[in-house]
């Protein structure tokens, strides 16, 4: 028996990376061991998978340029404003809204470690969490920009904001050319979540995402 259940878990978990076994296997002693509701991890995961993500950053910037009233709240009182859409919570506290326009472009890092509205753009991606990024992001913003496909022209100015646990940044990036008449929903398609940390700018129209 003990030879079959070895064999049958090794086959079903064959597909899985060495660090997403050590997880599961983590998973599977903690549930045992009654220190973690299984429940509770669905509604976890759940609540990353479909309500939490860039998709409501994305919706805020979309009002934000659709409706010159809420982009006031948003530069007023981002917290308050973004928790006018329902999106709040853990990390989603102390926010602040920059703007970017024809002279400054907006840029966020977090020098010490990851700090991210997770509200707003869920989870952080990778790259924000490295050293790499952390470190040359304040040292050679232009330079980073570039390797993330941006060239900026060169009057235009960049400033470059450092996260922490008190306070998160949301970029509002510049509204497309041609996207007049549009639906809120039709410009949220536009806003990706690296136009949001200021590492991208919003598409085009026409344009697609990678």
């Amino acid at each position: 028996m003990a030879h079959d259940h070895h064999h049958h878990d090794h086959h079903d978990h064959s597909h899985l990376s060495s660090a997403e076994a050590r997880v599961k296997a983590l998973e599977t002693i903690l549930v045992a061991k009654g220190l973690v509701d299984p429940a509770a991890l669905d509604a976890i995961i759940d609540t990353y998978e479909t309500r939490i993500g860039p998709r409501n950053g994305a919706r805020v910037v979309a009002l934000a340029w659709a409706d010159p009233a809420y982009a006031a709240r948003l530069r007023s009182d981002a917290t308050a404003a973004i928790a006018e859409m329902g999106y709040s919570g853990r990390q989603g506290e102390h926010m602040v809204a920059v703007f970017n326009d024809v002279q400054t472009h907006h840029m966020v890092v977090c020098t010490l470690c990851s700090c991210y509205p997770w509200a707003v753009l869920g989870l952080p991606p990778v790259w924000y969490k490295s050293a790499p990024y952390r470190s040359r992001a304040v040292l050679d913003p232009r330079g980073v920009l570039a390797e993330f496909g941006v060239a900026l022209p060169a009057s235009m100015r960049i400033r470059v904001w450092d996260s922490t646990a008190e306070t998160r940044y949301l970029v509002i990036p510049q509204r497309p050319e041609g996207t007049d008449g549009w639906s809120q929903e039709r410009l949220a398609g536009l806003v990706t979540r690296d136009s949001m940390i200021g590492t991208g700018l919003a598409m085009a129209p026409g344009e697609r995402s990678a």
